[in-house]
């Protein structure tokens, strides 16, 4: 598999050695010689289109046509009209009959980059083509029919837009048969300098420039980078560099010249919430300590509640006592009478009142760096210093954990 892993990458010019990028590329090559629909994820600019067009290479539908179709770039009020095709006179401006892409691709295979930004009416259009292959044209009442193998792709998290009524579920379900996601040029580091170089020296054969060269610390900050738009905007900064360069070595300040947030500090992937707004590295953490804050309180209170609804009492050696409100009155025992059959006068028991546990909610430490050096700890003291497992565990990179550590000398 690693042999043909290599030809692959060589025939269709992918550059990497990540284990996320191999896997991603497996689960192409496997699924390339099926009819299943393919649904691609992952941000944009990470090379969608170029797995789809591995798959159709692979396939035996490779001898017929392959189309690309960006979603979001057809005008909804056309787009049932380009996909599907319309009739002479179907609406105005409808001078000839047209066929649609799904008719023009008969048995070869259909791209739908930004498949999310389908309108509603047309997601059951295409809902029917999956399931049945049938499809009319705008305008018309004949059914016609197609083969065509559908891979379709989205830079947003599809269920999310089920769960906002924009996106059609059982459509979600028809194309998400075989989900392939290809990480972002973030989580596969390694093939940075790698891409870099490849750039550089493309763009010197091709404009006859100075091949360029990084300097360790200039390296470093491109590793460390988050690279948003991946691997179009490593792209585009390979170039920049290679034809602005005047001695062929990029140093520090040269990177800032441009790109002039690279000096930001690493962070993971940002969470996307339903409104479209991303929440970064400290405001994740700094919810994630705020909530455990809030539930330890909780547990403090329920204890507390406990013990004074049950009236507990706990030796003082057993469980040390905690300071309590003082207006919390103490519990009495009162005496109990001696039975009848006693021979000696009753007399009061005299026993020794223990204190009462009074638990009283405590601080809770909010300092950022402190909380994450203890969650660091835990977790590599959870996996017997196994770093990839605690990384994993923690949610964050191997690379980010490695520098964590070496941040707070927990070596």
């Amino acid at each position: 598999m690693i042999s043909q892993l290599q030809t692959i990458k060589q025939r269709f010019g992918i550059i990497g050695i990540s284990p996320k990028l191999d896997h991603a590329l497996q689960k192409a090559i496997r699924v390339a010689p099926t009819d299943l629909t393919v649904l691609i994820t992952g941000e944009s600019g990470v090379g969608k289109e170029v797995f789809s067009k591995i798959i159709h290479q692979l396939s035996p539908r490779r001898h017929f046509p392959f189309l690309a179709i960006n979603c979001g770039a057809i005008p909804p009020g056309t787009i049932n009209s380009e996909l599907f095709g319309h009739e002479k006179g179907a609406f105005t401006g409808a001078t000839n009959e047209r066929k649609g892409y799904f008719e023009v691709v008969n048995k070869g295979t259909i791209f739908l980059d930004e498949v999310s930004e389908l309108p509603l009416d047309t997601q059951a259009y295409l809902l029917r083509v999956l399931e049945t292959g049938e499809f009319i044209r705008v305008g018309s009442s004949t059914v016609r029919k197609t083969d065509v193998r559908v891979i379709a792709a989205s830079n947003v998290d599809l269920l999310e837009r089920v769960r906002q009524g924009k996106f059609r579920e059982d459509l979600y379900y028809r194309l998400n048969i075989v989900p392939i996601y290809i990480p972002p040029l973030r989580e596969r580091k390694e093939d940075i300098p790698i891409l870099f170089r490849k750039f550089t020296r493309d763009c010197a054969e091709k404009y006859n420039a100075i091949p360029v060269k990084l300097t360790p610390e200039a390296e470093q900050m491109l590793i460390n980078y988050y690279w948003p738009g991946n691997i179009r905007q490593l792209k585009n900064v390979a170039e920049q560099l290679c034809i602005l360069s005047d001695n062929g070595i990029i140093t520090p300040d040269q990177l800032r010249t441009v790109i002039p947030d690279i000096d930001r500090p690493l962070m993971p992937t940002p969470y996307q919430k339903s409104n479209g707004d991303k929440l970064e590295e400290r405001e994740i953490l700094y919810r994630l300590l705020f909530d455990m804050k809030k539930d330890i309180d909780a547990l403090k209170h329920l204890i507390y509640r406990l013990i004074k609804e049950n009236n507990l009492q706990l030796e003082q050696q057993h469980m040390p006592v905690l300071n309590a409100p003082s207006s919390d009155p103490p519990v009495i025992i009162e005496p109990q009478p001696t039975p009848s059959y006693s021979r000696e006068p009753s007399k009061p028991v005299v026993e020794v009142q223990p204190k009462t546990i009074e638990v009283q909610p405590a601080e809770t430490t909010l300092n950022l760096y402190e909380m994450e050096k203890q969650l660091i700890q835990k977790a590599l003291k959870k996996h017997h210093g196994k770093r990839r497992a605690a990384a994993k565990e923690l949610g964050i990179s191997e690379r980010t954990l490695y520098r964590k550590i070496k941040q707070y000398q927990l070596e």
